[in-house]
């Protein structure tokens, strides 16, 4: 089964370790060392370990997560660059919307995915593909998506086009509106296929963003956002359509965050 770097441990402990690492930094990039013996005492709760049960026991919490690294002597650091600190015009972020059998996992299941690719304020890539859910589409959804059961019935199951996904994704920001529904679908997929795994991406969510820097709209929808910046939707309720829709939004939105000095995630996230 292929590795794939985006792809992290589902624990909460693992989680806990990389936050704590990260307040070591200060958040400003600089390398985040702990001692394994401080990780086993602040986050496992089992203190007065010696260093060479405490590198067993902390390397076997974090094993397979290409986001920490362990080194002989026993001293944790977080590897991977710190995505909050990078300037947004520098960042890849891919727009994703997933259509699905109904609003909750489980037992809800993906039925496409669209997702376009946004680098210095264009698109450059796009994905998209229907998914066999492997279970009916209650009629309520087909009314409102289009999609019925013959469209998705020959085509790939989520396994089957998980791998790609992931490498499309890759170590880019995720975007979404609503993207808590969006990126735990997702996820939910993903840990069906690799057990206790989920994806590392940050993400943010447009709706959001939207909130902040365009306040006063009647509402936050994405046909309603879409309208405020004369954005069209194609197909809507469609993967591609609303994705590609979303994609144009959040390019606004870049620019505008550009204008009140908005530079980075991190400040993105504080806006």
């Amino acid at each position: 089964m292929p590795t794939h770097h985006n792809l992290v441990s589902d624990s909460e402990f693992v989680e806990e370790t990389i936050r704590m690492l990260r307040e070591c930094g200060n958040g400003n990039g600089k390398a985040c060392y702990l001692p394994a013996t401080v990780v086993a005492d602040r986050i496992l709760q089992i203190p007065d370990l010696d260093d060479a049960i405490a590198a067993l026991v902390v390397s076997e919490m974090i094993r397979d997560d290409a986001r920490l690294c362990l080194s002989d002597d026993g001293v944790l650091e977080l590897t991977c660059a710190d995505v909050e600190t990078c300037p947004l015009n520098k960042t890849d972020f891919v727009i994703v919307d997933v259509e699905t059998t109904g609003a909750s996992t489980p037992p809800c299941r993906i039925t496409e995915i669209g997702a376009f690719r946004v680098r210095e304020g264009g698109i450059i890539d796009e994905f998209e593909t229907l998914v066999n859910p492997e279970t009916p589409i209650p009629p309520f959804i087909s009314a409102l998506t289009g999609i019925t059961d013959g469209m998705v019935r020959h085509a790939p199951r989520f396994d089957e086009v998980v791998d790609d996904w992931l490498r499309f994704a890759g170590n880019s920001v995720l975007v979404a509106h609503n993207a808590s529904f969006d990126v735990r679908f997702l996820n939910h997929e993903i840990a069906r296929v690799f057990k206790e795994r989920r994806m590392g991406n940050a993400h943010l969510c447009t709706v959001r963003l939207s909130r902040r820097v365009v306040p006063g709209l009647q509402n936050y929808r994405l046909h309603t956002v879409a309208a405020h910046f004369d954005v069209p939707i194609y197909n809507r309720h469609r993967a591609a359509g609303d994705s590609r829709a979303t994609a144009e939004v959040f390019i606004r939105l870049l620019d505008l965050l550009h204008t009140k000095n908005v530079r980075t995630l991190a400040e993105a996230r504080r806006f």
